[in-house]
């Protein structure tokens, strides 16, 4: 749900000009960060003195000064300004600009969709040349990454225009290392082990899992998530590309059987907190506290890397809480696929400024600047994860980087009537006890209502 990644109501606006070191948030060569690399980058680096690179997007308090702390090691090697401006109404503004010919040089885009069709309309120009062999090569999963930059021209050639910078994982079961250490419980490590362990808890009188759908209007959404996950393991990312396109429909047997998977864990009184009637009325902020609850009301939670924000205030991460990889299927052999989301920075207006600063964020320190801060996570395998702000966040990194698939969160690249309509809604109907064919079947007739 990408109304988590970002939030506030303000427009903000910074620049970085021609920095100096003690302007830089982390002075050059002190700590952990990668300056070797940054070093023989700047040495070599043009003098864009006199120039600016304008970047417009979603990223509002803190997030806005955070980049601008990165932007200043450009600016100190460069000479150049660069000017942000992040707004909360950015995919109606993007649009707006880029059809008046006044864009800026470079558009955060906090999702793809949007992207794909500003390409398609030439609003969007292709990336400078090597960057796909370059993510390709230096991202965990690096050609998932390329795909999902690569969109159509006004042509219909396909073509790079999108470079993923502070993304997110959702592939993650939180659990209390308290409450396993005490009831002897191991961390599973395949999915077949996640499913013995689940029927342990069960033989041993526990509840295994919390889960709630509740979110107000958008009721159901953390059930795409699982079924999401689950399609990721149970077939190959080729057939979740189709599933979420339509080139295979919405009831084929495929997702059938991925969500009857969901259910295998949702829709057992035994295996959920409250039983599975209690599923779709518990508030996904809630649902995560019965960790928390002494005695525990359950021993896992599966949910994306922004639910500390609802544990309660005393808890401490790997002390009171931690969490381990949703794992693959071992005898389906798929890899270790991960689902998440994040942003994306295209060109809009171009320029050698531009394509000297998109060269820069190929770097480590234009990463580890960004994730010694904030909850910002990257695929780069070549940054020091001792950088990072928290353990939390060097284990999500590791998570990305060892992944062999990434894949985007496929509600948000259905058509909004269905990734963010019917399928919530069905979700909510199959933990009522709704047959997954017939709300599969359904899922399908409003996506072709919509053709």
């Amino acid at each position: 749900m990408r109304h988590f990644l970002y939030a506030g109501t303000a427009v903000a606006a910074l620049c970085a000009g021609a920095a100096q070191a003690q302007d830089l948030v982390f002075p050059v060569g002190e700590g952990a960060f990668s300056w070797d690399s940054y070093n023989e980058w700047a040495a070599n680096a043009p003098d864009l003195s006199g120039q600016t690179v304008t970047i417009t997007g979603p990223w509002l308090q803190p997030e806005d000064d955070f980049f601008r702390s990165v932007v200043a090691y450009f600016a100190a090697a460069t000479g150049a300004e660069v000017i942000y401006t992040g707004s909360d109404s950015f995919e109606q503004q993007i649009v707006i600009d880029a059809e008046a010919g006044a864009a800026p040089n470079i558009a955060v885009f906090p999702q793809p969709g949007l992207a794909a069709d500003m390409a398609a309309r030439g609003l969007l120009s292709p990336l400078p040349e090597g960057m796909g062999d370059w993510v390709a090569e230096n991202y965990g999963a690096g050609p998932s990454w390329v795909a999902l930059g690569t969109y159509a021209d006004q042509s219909g050639a396909d073509q790079l225009y999108g470079f993923f910078y502070n993304v997110n994982v959702k592939s993650l079961v939180w659990y209390n290392p308290e409450n396993f250490e005490d009831a002897g419980y191991e961390i599973p490590t395949t999915m077949e082990e996640l499913k013995a362990l689940t029927e342990e808890m069960v033989a041993n009188g526990d509840t295994p899992w919390c889960i709630g759908l509740g979110s107000g209007a958008a009721t159901g959404w953390p059930a795409t998530d699982w079924v999401e996950d689950l399609m990721l393991r149970t077939q190959p990312a080729d057939v979740y590309d189709q599933w979420t396109t339509n080139e295979i429909p919405f009831n084929d047997p495929r997702v059938v059987a991925a969500i009857e998977e969901f259910g295998w864990f949702a829709r057992d009184d035994a295996k959920v907190a409250g039983g599975a009637g209690a599923v779709a009325s518990t508030d996904f902020r809630d649902s995560p506290k019965g960790l928390f609850a002494s005695p525990p009301q359950c021993y896992m939670h599966r949910q994306a890397s922004f639910v500390p924000a609802f544990f309660p205030e005393d808890v401490e991460f790997g002390v009171d809480a931690d969490f381990f990889y949703f794992p693959a299927y071992a005898e389906k052999d798929l890899g270790n696929p991960v689902l998440g989301g994040g942003t994306l920075m295209a060109i809009t207006d171009p320029s050698d400024a531009t394509n000297a600063l998109m060269e820069f964020f190929k770097l480590p320190i234009a990463h580890e600047v960004f994730g010694a801060q904030s909850g910002f996570l990257t695929p780069l395998k070549s940054i020091n994860p001792e950088t990072y702000l928290n353990d939390a966040l060097r284990k999500q990194g590791d998570i990305l980087v060892n992944a062999t698939t990434f894949r985007f969160d496929g509600s948000d690249l259905m058509p909004g009537g269905v990734g963010a309509g019917t399928f919530w809604t069905g979700m909510v109907d199959y933990t009522g006890g709704k047959d997954a064919q017939a709300v599969a079947d359904e899922i399908q007739s409003s996506w072709d209502a919509l053709k």
